[in-house]
């Protein structure tokens, strides 16, 4: 749905929060629960979708027949679908996923075979509406741990150039545009603002980055920047930055100031704890949040560096051994953004407030996108409202935060 501020920006929320991994319980999804929060945010005006596809639900949607299907019903629903979340690739609920969600990663052909896909069948979904883009938001590269050096970044620079050409080819072809997010995340080879804008400057946008795109499209060296910066860009994720202590203003000028697009906002919320010496009371309320499917990236800010947990776990072990000076810890725990308390802590509603209100002054994107993926996961305590209602209360919430 349209919202009536600055730049009229398309809210929605990612259908990651819903399992489904085949394109028929995908399907079944969009009829059982996207229509449900559509009543209630939005039933007199279309609502568009933030669509999740695995890689074998986009290899099953792209039969002609299963198309041509969504199309009528996205239709006839008053939905439409203008960003995918090309993230996970694989199995994304109930199984381990931690570190191998980010596999294949952009050094393997793999990635780049599926994020193409999922950029026809966007192209083939998005409606014929003046300036309305589309996105496809994606891995940061790769898990930090995967990166050797130089030649493992530039090889994903490459696989990503060569996508940027399907995207320009895209754009010829159909007059769609569509721009590839890459997100950062903690533990990744793009995890703060300053490594984003430096993989772009080095990799992405520099001469050499420039001379290859025009050898895979043919065009002139501007040309060839300009759909650069068209058709490659980021994915704020809100929980990532604020986990990260990247002060919001200060991205968004860093990343303005590189040239960088924004292609999409996930407007999310992390948990933010803080601890005074061992401090059992709250570690053991944060034990039930080290759950066994998803990376809970840690990381904490004290009187010097930040330090960084690649786990939950890892950090709460470190905790239960030492007995420091008061310190904050910022969790990778995507949580409801209405839910400010949580028992003896809270989430970083507060991060968000200063984004949405910066966002409401000047938003640099169309796509806002609220992303608590961590439904299923989390204690039952703070997800008894039910899935639907917990959604609609979530769009409602950014909807007031932004218009007042």
């Amino acid at each position: 749905m349209r919202l009536p501020v600055a730049g009229r920006p398309h809210l929605t929320y990612c259908t990651n929060i819903h399992a489904g991994e085949t394109w028929g319980e995908v399907r079944e999804n969009l009829q059982r629960y996207v229509l449900a929060v559509k009543r209630e945010v939005a039933p007199d005006r279309p609502f568009g979708v933030g669509l999740r596809l695995s890689a074998r639900a986009a290899e099953e949607l792209e039969a002609p027949r299963e198309l041509a299907a969504l199309r009528e019903f996205l239709a006839a629903s008053g939905l439409y679908v203008f960003t995918i979340n090309g993230f996970p690739y694989g199995v994304f609920h109930g199984t381990r996923v931690k570190e191998e969600v980010y596999l294949p990663d952009w050094m393997d052909e793999a990635r780049l075979v599926y994020t193409d896909r999922l950029a026809h069948l966007l192209a083939a979904l998005l409606p014929e509406e003046p300036g309305l883009e589309g996105t496809v938001s994606t891995v940061p590269g790769a898990f930090k741990a995967r990166v050797r050096g130089e030649a493992d970044a530039a090889r994903m620079a490459e696989l990503m150039l060569r996508h940027a050409a399907t995207l320009f080819r895209v754009r010829e072809r159909t007059g769609k545009t569509i721009s590839l997010a890459l997100e950062p995340e903690p533990c990744c080879h793009m995890e703060t603002v300053s490594e984003t804008v430096g993989f772009f400057e080095r990799h992405l946008l520099a001469r050499g980055a420039l001379d290859r795109f025009a050898a895979l499209t043919g065009l002139g060296r501007g040309e060839s920047e300009a759909a650069l910066h068209r058709h490659l860009g980021v994915c704020f994720d809100a929980c990532h930055m604020a986990v990260e202590f990247e002060d919001p203003g200060a991205a968004l000028r860093a990343f303005a100031g590189a040239g960088i697009r924004i292609g999409k906002f996930q407007i999310s919320a992390g948990l933010k704890v803080p601890l005074r010496g061992r401090d059992e009371a709250v570690l053991a309320a944060l034990r039930p949040f080290a759950e066994g499917v998803y990376l809970h990236q840690v990381v904490e800010r004290g009187d010097r560096a930040l330090t960084r947990f690649l786990d939950l776990p890892d950090a709460l072990r470190a905790a239960a051994g030492e007995d420091g000076g008061p310190r904050e810890w910022r969790v990778h725990f995507h949580v409801p953004l209405f839910r400010e308390q949580l028992g003896l802590f809270l989430n970083t509603q507060d991060y968000l407030r200063e984004l949405l209100a910066l966002l409401r002054r000047e938003c640099p994107s169309g796509h806002l996108e609220v992303e608590t993926y961590t439904w299923d996961v989390l204690p039952e305590e703070y997800r008894r409202e039910g899935i639907v209602m917990a959604v609609a209360r979530e769009l409602q919430w950014v909807v007031e935060r932004l218009t007042g």
